[in-house]
């Protein structure tokens, strides 16, 4: 008994079992599969929500366009929180560029932003969306600069001002959202356009005075 013992505790391990083995397999070959599904719909939603902001400052945005856009966050928006939970962070720019871009048409639009339940997403892209919304903002306000539409320079930097101020509201670790980085950008960007706004207001001010009548 005493040998038999002993032999049966030298008796190796065997192993893992080949079926084990094809079940692991076949859950990366799914995952990398849909991996590339993924990227491959955030590539799209990018391109979208970039052409859609463009046409927005150019002032030929398609309303079509903009159901589109809203439809595919709506839909990427929930694969990450379903079946695709686990790479939720290989389309997180996307979601947060058509944010960035459906809250832009909503400015465009003088309409009150949606929240993000509105457009389907969760807050965290939603506010990383919202810290790049500002700097769409300023670029709005340095086309009215150009144009002389002092009135509409100042509306801007007022919304960039509220924008930012939301921003602040919002205080967490980096690991739950990325947020410190958008906020201290928008306080850079809200103060060059205040800046500049003010110092074109001071120059129509002078050319207005040089050309009255003495």
């Amino acid at each position: 008994m005493t040998s038999g013992s002993r032999s049966s505790s030298r008796r190796s391990s065997p192993g893992l079992p080949e079926r084990e083995a094809r079940r692991i397999e076949i859950h990366l070959g799914r995952r990398e599969a849909r991996r590339e599904r993924l990227a491959g719909r955030a590539r799209t939603l990018r391109r979208e929500a970039q052409a859609w902001m463009i046409g927005l400052h150019e002032g030929r945005a398609d309303p079509a366009e903009a159901r589109r856009l809203a439809r595919g966050l709506r839909s990427l928006s929930r694969a990450t929180t379903t079946e695709a939970s686990a790479d939720a962070a290989l389309v997180r720019d996307a979601l947060q560029e058509a944010v960035e871009a459906l809250l832009l048409a909503a400015i465009v639009a003088h309409r009150p932003l949606p929240g993000p339940r509105a457009l389907g997403v969760e807050p965290e892209p939603y506010l990383l969306g919202l810290g790049d919304v500002v700097g769409e903002v300023r670029r709005r306000a340095l086309g009215e600069l150009a144009h002389d539409d002092l009135a509409a320079a100042e509306a801007s930097v007022r919304l960039m001002e509220r924008l930012y101020q939301t921003l602040m509201r919002f205080d967490t670790t980096r690991a739950i959202v990325p947020l410190k980085p958008k906020q201290d950008a928008a306080r850079g960007l809200l103060e060059r356009t205040r800046g500049e706004v003010v110092m074109a207001r001071v120059h129509s001010r002078y050319r207005l005075e040089r050309s009255a009548p003495e």
